[in-house]
């Protein structure tokens, strides 16, 4: 070849290279949420969450301390032939006092069907879709959002996706002390989270605790309450839920995982109670990844995962799904440190748009059992179709698009002989005082 043929070669190669490689977007700066007068007993940061078989929580705070904690509803428009009577709370955090919560449990409600609200008889009317009872279910996730113009990039791509359920792995609102913050939060994720149920776990930056003035978990416990007494729970930091046929364990990073806790006992119990006939996907839900190759957070799960990953490979759990890096990665099948076919896959998506920005840099080699890593704003896509078939993909703030960069065909446990194989392990570790 000619030397100026092959520089012409060269320089078209280094373009094509350089232009196919993904550029990480800058942060955004935190939004801006003017004050918008209302009326005492209007209802703000209206949000909705799982309660039980065919139950909707529905939250929602009112500055008038003397609003009721009642809900009007129906599948007709402005048309309300049920009511439910529900409870209330509130908090002071130094200066702050919080606006009156309400927490209204409603049901029985038919699944896959469409209801209006109107809580406290003021106010707008709401929507929401009951999920379904049976595949295809479709599960909407990102973790760690913030308040920042790609929060807000993430929820509007989100609002495009045909979901079901919203899962959020920690790390809610980057109040971080700032209590007024846990309001704005609200009101911008209310258009979602009244018409799609919201459920969530803690992250490091629910905690706010500060030692001998202030407990852990105030804010967060008080404005979003989870169904962990309909699951058998002591806390509202870890509980689990089923859609469908799929039956999810959200986790506690934050409190504790001990053999001698009380968290240990409880996941025991409830994975003992899981039917894979009935529900035969299994997912489990928390902040800290356990499988991160990127160089934030480096080993910071590993004292849970020490704990608790032989109870997740003996029971089945088809994937996990974790926040905390600013990233997204998934990995093969793992288990104790490795591939294994009949470990759970692992999904880090820590990425939905908070202030502090990416995590960048990456450990070399890439183990392997990762798959893919990205530094990058999105959220993913969990689409179980059938028993034995689900589809995940992830979708990448690209310019403000939602651009596809990873998908995979995921294949349940259940019909792949692993849990057979273990069966007795399984007995064993359950049957353990």
């Amino acid at each position: 070849m000619e030397p100026k043929s092959m520089i012409v070669v060269l320089t078209v190669l280094l373009v094509v290279g350089t232009g196919a490689d993904y550029v990480r977007p800058p942060p955004r700066k935190t939004l801006h949420f003017p004050w918008s007068p209302k009326s005492s007993s209007h209802p703000q940061q209206v949000h909705i969450s799982l309660a039980g078989d065919k139950h909707m929580r529905i939250t929602w705070i009112t500055s008038d301390k003397s609003s009721h904690s009642f809900v009007e509803y129906g599948r007709s428009s402005k048309s309300y032939n049920f009511k439910a009577e529900g409870e209330c709370t509130s908090y002071s955090y130094f200066l702050y006092r919080s606006g009156k919560i309400h927490h209204t449990v409603i049901g029985p409600l038919e699944d896959d069907t469409v209801y209006f609200y109107q809580c406290g008889g003021d106010g707008p009317e709401f929507q929401f879709k009951t999920p379904p009872s049976e595949f295809p279910v479709t599960f909407a996730v990102a973790g760690d959002m913030g308040q920042t113009g790609w929060t807000k990039s993430t929820i509007d791509h989100i609002e495009q996706c045909k979901y079901d359920v919203y899962m959020l792995p920690g790390d809610l609102s980057y109040a971080d002390y700032m209590q007024r913050k846990w309001d704005t939060f609200g009101e911008l994720v209310q258009p979602l989270a009244s018409s799609r149920p919201w459920m969530v776990t803690q992250g490091n930056h629910e905690k706010e605790e500060i030692p001998l003035l202030k407990d852990g978990f105030i804010s967060y416990n008080s404005r979003w309450k989870m169904p962990f007494e309909e699951s058998g729970s002591s806390s509202n930091l870890y509980y689990s839920f089923e859609v469908a046929g799929v039956h999810v364990i959200m986790l506690g990073s934050y409190t504790d995982y001990d053999e001698y806790s009380d968290q240990y006992s409880w996941l025991k119990a409830d994975l003992s109670k899981v039917d894979r006939e009935r529900t035969p996907w299994l997912l489990v839900v928390f902040h800290v990844p356990w499988y991160n190759s990127n160089k934030a957070h480096q080993g910071e799960g590993d004292d849970m995962m020490a704990t608790m990953e032989p109870l997740l490979y003996a029971a089945g759990v088809d994937a996990v799904v974790a926040g905390h890096v600013h990233a997204y990665e998934r990995s093969k099948r793992v288990y104790n440190g490795k591939s294994d076919a009949c470990g759970p896959i692992h999904i880090t998506i820590g990425d939905g748009g908070n202030r502090e920005g990416l995590a960048h840099k990456y450990l070399e080699p890439q183990p392997e059992w990762s798959v893919f890593r990205e530094a990058s704003f999105g959220h993913g896509e969990l689409k179980i179709v059938n028993s034995t078939h689900a589809f995940w993909s992830w979708h990448r703030n690209d310019k403000d698009e939602p651009v596809r960069s990873d998908q995979v065909w995921i294949t349940s446990l259940v019909g792949s002989g692993c849990l057979a194989e273990r069966s007795r392990e399984l007995r064993n570790i359950f049957m353990e005082p």
